[in-house]
């Protein structure tokens, strides 16, 4: 078998249509596209998504509201108000304020937020901290340590 013997099978591929041969093709003079015009012009008339001017869609769709974010990453949270019962300087992770009773759930790493005072000295590992959150903890004595 050579390369040229290889042709596809019989009636898979219809022929092309000879434009611009006159009245007889079916297809003459202004082959099917009309007088004038955009779309009657050489070359492909508008772009892939194009909508006349208007903003298209594939432009307008991020603008618009309640499209979630893809890959969120979710956090378990607590305020440090909620940490102020606990002894000073205990080590402060996901697992001891679950084995506390303070956390009754595990969505995901831990995240300290500062709503609340704190006066007591802490040892807190999370994955993030807000910044005011880190700032009450460490006006009080104690220390944040961001673990991944």
């Amino acid at each position: 078998m050579r390369i040229e013997d290889a042709s596809p099978k019989a009636g898979s591929q219809k022929r092309r249509r000879r434009v611009g041969r006159g009245i007889a093709a079916g297809q003459g003079a202004s082959c099917g596209f009309g007088m004038r015009g955009q779309k009657s012009r050489s070359g492909r008339s508008t772009r892939p998504g194009f909508e006349g001017g208007q903003l298209p869609l594939y432009r307008r769709i991020p603008k618009l509201k309640h499209f979630t974010v893809i890959n969120r990453k979710q956090y378990t949270t607590i305020n440090i108000k909620e940490l102020v019962d606990l002894a000073p300087n205990t080590l402060v992770t996901l697992e001891s304020l679950l084995e506390a009773g303070i956390l009754t759930a595990h969505k995901g790493p831990l995240k300290i937020l500062g709503t609340g005072e704190l006066s007591v000295a802490l040892q807190v590992q999370a994955a993030a901290f807000t910044t005011s959150a880190k700032a009450k903890i460490e006006a009080a004595g104690g220390s944040c340590e961001v673990i991944e």
